[in-house]
């Protein structure tokens, strides 16, 4: 083959290109608009670099992806889009609020809920009926300003006529003789929180405190205030810090009881700490509404409740029959 054969071969033939390659299209986080992948059969170019020489492409395992891709979303070439929701409305801080509820749950299954157990079946139903209304009568001065504050005066005086009553006939208020039929006085909570809602405040964020649980910021104020009131209009011996943390004590106690079924259900859930923010909220919120006059009672119907009803599915039982033989 002559000379001139070769260089004509040679200017035919050009320079050898490699194949195309195909790469999967991944979600990846970009600063701009993303970048379309090459398409099949076209040839990828490569930036040269300042110095000239040439740069050989990233390959596509370098490059992070932004959530799970399946792979039928590559094959067709979708790019999937993340985006962080943020915290719930009405609980901005929600990740700290999740760890004080894991916290509290891991005390109250190991102290509280014994104590509690015990307090209830260790003491005879009367006995604990007794310390209830016991309890009950101490806050009835609280109720009493509240209902003053609210320009329920009706009620404010029925509040008096029931603490005048439970204290004397009732003995100190361990019998609730004023509901009886012949004074028909029921017991009603009443507090500061319960004020500033009935005029129009705002709950604030969602808190979950040690020794406190489900709150909020309206609800922290206003319970901090009813508790000074008994100590600084009565004096001794509710001035007393040994007196005032053994009251604590014995009403939480004793509300650990009254809410077991409820809190039961609740460490039952799919989602626990967010259905204990939802139970709160619907039932301060139901509480209020009693005072304006928009229900009847707080009672809350816990089916309704979105996620007091996630439910985790239960375990599915292994089967007791023999496994069917294989076909041969």
């Amino acid at each position: 083959m002559s000379i001139t054969n070769i260089v004509a071969i040679a200017l035919l033939s050009g320079t050898p290109q490699l194949p195309p390659v195909v790469e999967p299209v991944i979600a990846m986080e970009t600063a701009g608009a993303p970048t379309p992948a090459p398409e099949q059969g076209t040839q990828a170019t490569v930036p040269p670099s300042t110095d000239g020489a040439e740069v050989p492409s990233q390959p596509s395992d370098t490059q992070t992806p932004v959530g799970p891709v399946t792979p039928a979303a590559a094959e067709k070439g979708i790019i999937i889009v993340t985006a962080n929701q943020g915290p719930p409305k009405g609980d901005p801080i929600a990740v700290v609020n999740e760890v004080s509820f894991g916290a509290v749950q891991s005390v109250d299954k190991a102290i509280i809920a014994p104590v509690a157990y015990g307090y209830r079946d260790g003491l005879p139903a009367p006995i604990r009926a007794g310390m209830h209304n016991f309890l009950n009568n101490l806050d009835e001065p609280i109720v009493f300003v509240n209902f003053l504050l609210q320009f329920k005066i009706g009620k404010a005086v029925e509040t008096v006529g029931r603490f005048a009553i439970n204290s004397t006939i009732g003995v100190a208020g361990l019998f609730d003789v004023a509901k009886k039929p012949a004074f028909k006085l029921p017991r009603r909570s009443n507090g500061l929180a319960d004020t500033l809602g009935y005029y129009g405040v705002g709950p604030g964020p969602y808190l979950f405190l040690p020794l406190i649980g489900s709150t909020t910021v309206r609800d922290v104020f206003g319970r901090v205030v009813d508790l000074s009131l008994l100590p600084a209009a009565v004096g001794k011996p509710f001035s007393n810090p040994i007196v005032s943390a053994a009251k604590g004590a014995l009403s939480s106690i004793d509300d650990r009881v009254e809410n077991d079924a409820i809190l039961t259900r609740v460490q039952q859930s799919g989602n626990p700490y967010a259905a204990m923010r939802e139970y709160y909220l619907m039932k301060r919120q139901a509480e209020i509404d009693v005072l304006k006059g928009k229900r009847s009672d707080a009672n809350i119907d816990l089916n309704q409740l979105e996620f007091l009803d996630s439910l985790p599915a239960p375990a599915k039982k292994p089967s007791k029959e023999p496994p069917a033989p294989k076909p041969q």
